[in-house]
């Protein structure tokens, strides 16, 4: 049983009445991988904006494994401290990871998230020394356009973040840089700029989905949702 660990943030956990990626992807893998395989984590739910909590199971498709290690406003700097004991218990095979959005904008520069990238790393490894990891750059959001210095964090991130993936793979522990979702209009592929509506969540999925078939060959290409 191959069991994939998603680790993010708002656009991972999702909100109330959302399938999220995460279940996108199930979606792909169930059709395309041949073995079986599940999510894991420590939480389930989703955040209700509501109760500015997550606290929601309200998934537009509840029957699927919902399990993940993701929260709304967290980022590699909340991650880092739980990843550990979050491997440890819960075994994953394959972290399937995006973060850095939340960090930039709110609580460290660039070079300071890819230190917080360096330790999640570490800790992961800590806990499971043959874990895999897939790792998404920074998907700019609306904030992006309109404030040039942030959006220059967002760049240099992604390219400290590549640095991070060459330094830190190792085959018995291999590191995954998944390419950003191309095309994504966050116009068009997000409810507000920043969270993903349908066709951001096909995209998300594919990003993911394309890294593990091109390297270890795990399910296939994605399918025709986001052409």
């Amino acid at each position: 049983m191959l069991r994939f660990m998603p680790v993010g943030d708002s656009m991972t956990i999702g909100s109330a009445g959302e399938h999220t990626w995460r279940y996108r992807l199930w979606q792909h893998l169930r059709t395309s991988y041949d073995g079986p395989f599940t999510f894991v984590g420590p939480r389930e739910t989703l955040y209700d904006k509501e109760a500015d909590a997550p606290t929601s199971l309200d998934y537009a498709e509840p029957r699927f494994p919902r399990a993940h290690l993701a929260g709304w406003g967290e980022g590699w700097l909340h991650m880092a401290p739980l990843i550990g004991e979050a491997v440890r218990t819960c075994r994953p095979d394959v972290l399937l990871v995006s973060l850095g959005l939340i960090d930039l904008g709110f609580y460290t520069n660039a070079e300071q998230t890819a230190e917080n990238v360096r330790t999640f790393v570490a800790e992961a490894r800590a806990a499971a020394p043959r874990i895999r990891m897939v790792l998404l750059p920074v998907i700019p959001n609306i904030r992006a356009e309109l404030d040039a210095p942030f959006a220059e964090q967002v760049e240099r991130f992604n390219v400290l973040l590549a640095k991070a993936v060459a330094d830190l793979d190792e085959p018995r522990s291999p590191i995954l840089p998944a390419s950003p979702p191309r095309p994504y209009d966050i116009h068009a592929d997000t409810y507000d700029g920043t969270h993903p509506n349908e066709s951001g969540e096909h995209r998300i999925a594919k990003a993911f989905a394309g890294a593990m078939w091109e390297a270890w060959g795990f399910g296939q290409a994605y399918g025709a949702e986001t052409e």
